[in-house]
Parts: structure tokens; C-alpha cells; sequence
């Protein structure tokens, strides 16, 4: 019999997320990984039996030898994320950028799941969600119905978010972290584990606690992981 074909895509970074990213993609069985792109690594190293093959800035020449359809950007930093997709655009422009989605994921009726996104074993998400691009939905995190994630945002693993919430760009809700039905999470922001959101949180903000309250001002960029 002869094997299926499966088109070819590159995984940029190797780090403990990118593991979790090509676990994924191979249990997806819709692509085969050509191997990983990533600046920080020799070439020819290997990570989770896949070797390092270049850099951003041989794409382009990377994508037309070996008829790359696109990739995922697998590293867990929304802003860094953020930074490697502009610096892999600006080296090919036309690079498609590719969602995974865990074969245990529940997603419910009318949802829109954006380029670049990563959802992880166990998600749940609800009818009439909207997940912009980038971003990442991790093990056990779930989104109630009409609740909307901006691009590069992310839950962490068991953050649980109610219905027609509403989650801004770049913002981080962290471990275990509720956000009550109908509240909206400014830009950049970032809710720290186990917390209590029963208000409507503001830009480049960091809150904390059982119910959560305003610790501080954050800047765009400042790094949680």
C-alpha cells in the first residue's frame, strides 16, 4: 500500500512547550514536522527526535526547497511570540501560519479557532467563542460560551473563564484563575494564579488574589514566564 503524503511544516522554537506543540501535531496526524527553527540551538541539534534546520532568516529559502506549507510558533511567552512571528514576516511574508488543536479539545457551535493558535489535552471551548490569532489555550483551561481571547493572549492550564468574557490582547490568565461571567480583561494584563476576577480589569495591569485586586502597573512586553 502506498503511504500517504502529508505536507510538511516547521515548529519554531524547542523549549518544554514546544514539546507539548509537536505532541499535538503528531497526534493531529493532518501534518508531518520538517524540523524546528530556532536561532538559540546549533544546527543539526535534535529535540523530541526532530532536528533544528536554520534560522528566521533562512526561511524563505528553507520553505521553497522543501515545499513548506506553514507552521505554528511554539513558545508560551505571548510577547515573545509576538516578536518571532514579525521577525519570521519579515524574512517571508507570505509564511502561513497553522492552528493545532488537541485531539481531546470539546468546541462547541459556531467557533472560530484564528491562525497561530494552540489548544492543548482537555479544553473546553463553548459555542459562539472567538479566538484570535496566536494564541494559546492550555491543558485544562476552558472558555464558556460568546467569550472572545485577542490575539497573543493565553490561559493557562485550569484557568476557567464564564460566558461572554472577554480577554485582550497579549493578556495572561494564569493557573487555576477564574474570570466571572461577562467581565473584560484589559491589554496586557496579567491575572496571577488562583485568582478571583468578579470586575472588569483594565490595560497593562497585574492582579492577584481570592477576590482579585490591582497589585500594580505592567508594561507591554514585561515577561511572566
Amino acid at each position: 500500500m502506498k503511504k500517504e503524503t502529508r505536507d510538511k511544516i516547521l515548529i519554531f522554537g524547542s523549549s518544554g512547550h514546544t514539546s507539548v506543540v509537536i505532541d499535538i501535531v503528531e497526534k493531529e496526524s493532518k501534518f508531518d514536522i520538517l524540523g524546528l527553527v530556532d536561532p538559540h540551538r546549533d544546527p543539526n541539534e535534535e529535540f523530541m527526535g526532530y532536528q533544528v534546520i536554520g534560522k528566521e532568516e533562512e526561511l524563505e529559502g528553507i520553505v521553497l526547497r522543501h515545499d513548506v506549507k506553514g507552521g505554528i510558533i511554539a513558545i508560551g511567552d505571548n510577547w515573545l511570540r509576538k516578536t518571532v512571528r514579525d521577525k519570521i514576516l519579515q524574512n517571508c511574508p507570505d509564511f502561513q501560519f497553522l492552528s493545532c488543536i488537541h485531539p481531546s479539545t470539546q468546541i462547541g457551535k459556531n467557533v472560530t479557532i484564528g491562525r497561530g493558535t494552540v489548544v492543548m489535552p482537555g479544553v473546553s471551548i463553548n459555542s459562539g467563542c472567538v479566538v484570535y490569532e496566536h494564541c494559546i489555550l492550555n491543558t485544562n483551561s476552558s472558555l464558556d460560551h460568546d467569550s472572545v481571547m485577542g490575539e497573543f493572549s493565553s490561559l493557562a492550564p485550569g484557568a476557567t473563564l464564564g460566558g461572554d468574557v472577554g480577554v485582550g490582547n497579549f493578556s495572561v490568565i494564569s493557573m487555576g484563575a477564574n474570570v466571572i461571567h461577562g467581565k473584560k480583561i484589559g491589554e496586557h494584563s496579567l491575572i496571577g494564579a488562583g485568582a478571583l476576577i468578579n470586575d472588569n480589569v483594565g490595560d497593562r495591569s497585574v492582579w492577584y488574589g481570592v477576590p482579585a485586586k490591582f497589585v500594580r502597573s505592567r508594561q507591554p512586553g514585561e515577561r511572566y514566564l
